[in-house]
């Protein structure tokens, strides 16, 4: 069902994920998973220049609630710092949904949208989800839907603590951030 206080924000983005900073810009999706009680699914924000995952939630289905969770775990995972961030997503339902919004404006996050249809308008989300399925998902079955949320949450902590990035100078996001940190 369609929100109908649903609203469309611009792309401020424009493909431009790396602002060179951190918090300049959030990028989120959510991506459906399947364990032998059923279908899950994903949503995650991570941090556009560190590629660090700031939130996430696990959901039985889809919705603007899983996505407010998603963000009040990312601003809690910045201290509250977060005023001015771009959060930037798919036009998706839970995106463009009042609740969203809500949340976005409760904590000065500026919401942008890439185009309906177009990949690349959030790519480095679906390359997290590549990496997340191939890496990790495909590679186990999960019994139960406990088992499937404990997984998430333990290759989530592996990819921000342990996982190297070339981008990041062969540095796990979390060490890449905690480098930022030391020079300032």
């Amino acid at each position: 069902m369609v929100d109908p206080a649903a609203s469309f924000p611009p792309d401020l983005v424009e493909r431009e994920f790396d602002q060179g900073r951190l918090n300049a810009v959030w990028l989120t999706d959510i991506t459906y998973l399947t364990c032998g009680e059923g279908e899950m699914f994903l949503c995650a924000i991570r941090d556009g220049h560190s590629r660090r995952v700031l939130g996430y939630s696990v959901a039985d289905h889809i919705g603007a609630g899983m996505v407010t969770t998603a963000i009040e775990t990312a601003v809690a995972a910045r201290g509250g710092e977060c005023r001015g961030t771009v959060l930037h997503s798919d036009r998706g339902g839970e995106y463009t949904a009042n609740l969203t919004a809500q949340a976005c404006f409760r904590h000065g996050l500026r919401r942008s949208m890439g185009a309906t249809g177009i990949c690349w308008d959030n790519s480095p989300a679906e390359s997290f989800w590549s990496t997340f399925k191939h890496e990790h998902y495909y590679r186990h079955v999960y019994a139960t839907k406990t088992e499937l949320v404990a997984a998430v949450d333990k290759w989530i902590e592996f990819y921000n603590s342990t996982r190297r990035h070339s981008k990041l100078g062969m540095r796990s996001p979390s060490d890449y951030e905690k480098s930022l940190r030391a020079a300032a």
